[in-house]
């Protein structure tokens, strides 16, 4: 683990370590995965400015969310049942993510329950939410999170129904019999079975509510004093019904790719939700991230901080705890080089300015 020089690294020893079923479930995304590749590969087409003799010999990372400081503008975002990566699964996260002094987001399908998780000692926490049918599970799934000191809620908003992901189908997906959804036990819906199909398809299409629409936005914030972060949000007519709403902020978000395939890359909708936003709320951006370099390149384009989600599962195989604080202190380190060579001392200096991407005008020189 010593030689591991980058996040990208740890994928191929998550590969190795885990079983064929789990692996794919946190790698895969749908259908042809054009846009689980393009999360990445769009990254690479938008090219540095920098800024050359400029004091760079203190750089602050730091930045502020929804009022909280936190070292860095990485945060970790919602993914499923961490204890199929690692035995500690989210206990390890969310000792990791508060060692380094960011947000964790615990997901609703995770396999350690938000008491269990705020045990583990103290750190800035949101709760990733599902609205079921059942609205009295909502509540109390909202409750406890406020209870046990979350932060925030975080309202995954894309997925009326689950993407097609072949890789879970041909596996037959299910959660491994030892483990269960913690937050859902004693409510009937803690344990997933399988299938012929996928047991975790069967799961959502029989308990997430497909009627969601704006109004239940509304019925959530009747019942929470909490911030209510929007999760899946790629246009900016989205964008403004959200700040309309009163949601706290927006993710700009395609699921990890794994819901509808050809949509834009996460870092190519950015933009002009950022701009819809109009300053109002944050905005943030998961998807694609496994650089510093992408990182400055989501806050040039107006990102408050982004969100990664399948570093933190393939270092938690790879190396546990350790992995996790490892992907952490790198995102930060190369997020600090690329400050420095690009000449922001700190996230606050880092403007549109010091990036060109495929749709900016081109710059011709007059003719003499």
């Amino acid at each position: 683990m010593e030689k591991i020089t980058n996040v990208m690294e740890y994928e191929p020893l998550a590969k190795e370590k885990l079983p064929k079923m789990v692996y794919e479930y946190y790698a895969s995304g749908a259908e042809n995965e054009w846009t689980l590749q393009e999360n990445r590969n769009a990254f690479s087409r938008i090219l540095f400015q920098p800024r050359i003799l400029v004091d760079v010999s203190n750089i602050d990372t730091a930045t502020t969310v929804l009022s909280f400081k936190i070292s860095i503008p990485v945060m970790v975002a919602p993914t499923a049942m961490q204890k199929m990566a690692h035995p500690e699964g989210e206990y390890a996260t969310a000792r990791a993510t508060s060692a380094a002094g960011t947000i964790m987001t615990l997901s609703s399908w995770a396999t350690s329950s938000v008491e269990e998780v705020a045990s583990t000692g103290s750190g800035i926490r949101f709760f990733q939410l599902y609205v079921m049918k059942d609205r009295n599970v909502v509540a109390q799934l909202v409750q406890r999170a406020e209870r046990a000191g979350f932060k925030a809620i975080v309202l995954t908003v894309d997925t009326p129904r689950l993407g097609r992901r072949e890789a879970d189908i041909k596996n037959r997906f299910a959660l491994p019999p030892h483990l269960t959804l913690k937050n859902f036990d004693g409510l009937d819906l803690g344990r997933i079975d399988g299938t012929n199909d996928s047991g975790l398809a069967s799961y959502v299409a029989g308990q997430v509510d497909q009627s969601l629409s704006w109004k239940d936005l509304k019925w959530l914030q009747t019942i929470t004093q909490l911030p209510i972060i929007l999760k899946g949000v790629l246009t900016a007519e989205d964008a403004r019904l959200a700040v309309q709403a009163g949601a706290a902020g927006i993710i700009v978000s395609n699921h990890g790719a794994r819901q509808l395939d050809y949509v834009p890359a996460t870092v190519m909708a950015l933009e002009e939700v950022v701009k819809a936003a109009q300053g109002r709320v944050p905005v943030f951006l998961d998807g694609g991230i496994r650089r510093g370099t992408d990182v400055f390149k989501a806050l040039a384009l107006g990102a408050a901080g982004v969100f990664i989600g399948r570093p933190i599962v393939f270092s938690l195989a790879a190396d546990g705890e350790s992995g996790v604080r490892k992907v952490l202190q790198m995102l930060h380190d190369e997020l600090e080089l690329t400050m420095a060579l690009s000449g922001c001392r700190t996230i606050k200096e880092i403007t549109r300015d010091h990036i060109v991407t495929p749709w900016d005008p081109l710059h011709l020189e007059p003719r003499l």
